[in-house]
């Protein structure tokens, strides 16, 4: 089995060009703004891995992996002009740099463009990708809009927020490597030990991400610093600080989350006060811990997946790649 490096620049190879039309240019161009900002390729990369992990890559697997790559940024688009994030990769977000009602349509546009993918398929399995597809599409946009309301709510609870991320964040991922495992012929049994693979290995790098959107070096992350803070949203570091401190330090906390912060030093003081509360009650350490026990949870299923050893190396490499980034 090939690499992800390897895997991602034959994906690459084929994916880098212009997926939509000279005209209307400011839609069309906003469209292909966030495809050549970056970004790992991780979830088409999967699609292919996923295939190859059973049989050779098939042609299929990359007009799958192309829908898959768009599906994830059209979803990027419009989480972030829901969030007003400025930044995405340490770049303006598309509505930054083309306004709120254009970085709509230029999402609706990478949908449609998404399907005209999956509409390339030729495999006697393309039912099965419609119905994977449609059913995790749907379960995203479950999640974005838990997410969304959970901003609202005083108190989230643990599991109500795992079970949103796994809407949000990890199905995507797991359905990936599944549409992969489909189209390389592996049996129910399989399919679904790699998507829980995929799953856990997803709850495992929110955790990460949470984590980097608070303590992160912002040069090395591309993101806003302290985010996630200022769009008071409950993130797993804030709700454990929430279960486990109590007294004036909960109240404090309270007090902190419910400013409202415009200037920029504002901003920075309510990041810096909810930083120090997380650090005093170590819940830094504490996520380190909680992304290493869904790592091994997520090792389970990839071990149980009934291929050789040899040929998930690949899978075990990117899993710890995923969940070691820098600081």
């Amino acid at each position: 089995m090939q690499s992800f490096t390897a895997l991602s620049a034959l994906f690459e190879e084929q994916f880098n060009r212009r997926h939509f039309p000279q005209h209307p240019r400011n839609l069309y161009d906003a469209s292909q703004y966030i495809l050549g900002i970056g970004g790992k390729r991780v979830r088409p990369v999967c699609v292919l891995m996923g295939n190859e992990l059973f049989s050779d890559i098939v042609p299929d697997a990359f007009e799958a992996a192309n829908a898959i790559e768009l599906f994830h940024n059209f979803s990027l688009v419009h989480d972030d002009i829901m969030d007003k994030a400025p930044l995405r990769r340490g770049v303006p977000t598309v509505h930054m740099k083309y306004g709120d009602s254009t970085a709509l349509l230029a999402g609706d546009v990478m949908l449609v463009t998404a399907y005209d993918y999956i509409n390339k398929i030729r495999s006697s399995n393309l039912n099965k990708i419609i119905a994977l597809f449609n059913k995790t599409a749907k379960e995203v946009c479950e999640g974005q809009q838990m997410d969304m309301e959970f901003e609202n709510m005083d108190k989230v609870s643990f599991e109500e927020y795992v079970a949103m991320i796994t809407l949000k964040t990890s199905v995507l991922l797991a359905a990936s490597l599944q549409m992969g495992a489909i189209l390389g012929g592996a049996g129910v049994g399989n399919q679904q030990h790699l998507f829980e693979f995929g799953k856990k290995l997803g709850i495992a790098f929110q955790v990460q991400d949470d984590y980097l959107d608070a303590f992160g070096d912002p040069a090395k992350f591309g993101k806003q610093p302290g985010g996630d803070i200022l769009a008071n949203k409950k993130t797993f570091l804030m709700i454990h600080a929430m279960e486990v401190i109590s007294g004036k330090q909960h109240d404090e906390l309270m007090q902190v989350v419910k400013q409202t912060a415009v200037t920029e030093s504002e901003k920075a003081e309510k990041v810096n006060k909810v930083l120090q509360i997380f650090r005093d009650c170590k819940v830094d350490e504490w996520a380190d811990e909680l992304k290493e026990k869904y790592y091994r949870e997520a090792m389970i299923h990839l071990e149980d997946t009934a291929v050789l050893s040899t040929r998930k190396k690949e899978l075990e490499i990117l899993a710890r790649f995923l969940l070691q980034r820098e600081k």
